[in-house]
């Protein structure tokens, strides 16, 4: 049974969660502001954190700041939709991922199933998930069983995607892991090389659109088991 932690300091958000995940196996503790849940978070090491950025006391991005001095469980953000300087902040700061108010449970489940898959050392020697293969050793990529060949930039972009498969990666992210930190602002960069990357990868077969594209904020390889998008 994983431990929920959801910090949000409406009553209403709270009873909904509890009953979704309750129903669904999961064990559920909550805070209602920021102070209560570093508390709550030190005292009973959930497994998965779901944060409000819109807290009383503390903001939720002070929070997360916190939390990310001293854990590294999955954070998942309740964020309203129009915010995506938020949106950005929080997951630079380390935030797993994101859904924005009003939300569906089912999709919230999902995300948090996801978070929890990935739970696991990020240094594995293979990537794979459907029809796309990363070996990292060798730095080669294959798609249905047949090499790509990507420059030494187009590689480490899909290589920094793969390792966060799932998870929104920020345009800040990416440019510091591949370019460095002198060029966190330069996204012209990656919507080049992200075509590139995309018109070769569906040339082998993979579908365009396993490399989304999150509006004003970043992008995210998610692949099903099957292949699918």
């Amino acid at each position: 049974m994983s431990r929920v932690l959801i910090i949000d300091d409406e009553p209403q958000i709270r009873r909904l969660l509890r009953t979704s995940l309750e129903g669904n196996g999961y064990q559920v503790f909550e805070a209602p502001d920021g102070q209560s849940a570093l508390i709550e978070a030190a005292s009973r090491l959930p497994e998965v954190i779901i944060l409000d950025l819109g807290l009383p006391d503390l903001s939720g991005l002070q929070v997360l700041e916190r939390l990310r001095e001293w854990t590294s469980c999955p954070i998942l953000i309740l964020t309203v939709k129009d915010d995506s300087d938020d949106k950005v902040r929080a997951l630079d700061l380390g935030a797993d991922d994101y859904v924005t108010k009003p939300f569906h449970t089912t999709e919230l489940l999902a995300r948090l199933r996801a978070l929890l898959r990935r739970v696991q050392p990020p240094d594995e020697p293979l990537f794979e998930s459907g029809p796309l293969r990363i070996d990292f050793a060798a730095r080669l990529t294959y798609v249905r069983g047949h090499e790509v060949s990507l420059t030494a930039t187009e590689y480490a972009l899909l290589r920094t995607l793969a390792r966060n498969h799932g998870r929104i990666v920020t345009h800040k992210q990416l440019l510091a892991a591949v370019w460095g930190p002198n060029y966190s602002e330069q996204a012209d960069y990656l919507r080049v090389y992200i075509s590139h990357i995309r018109r070769k990868l569906s040339a082998a077969g993979l579908p365009s659109s396993a490399i989304r594209t999150e509006s004003g904020v970043g992008y995210r390889l998610s692949l099903s088991e099957d292949g699918s998008s």
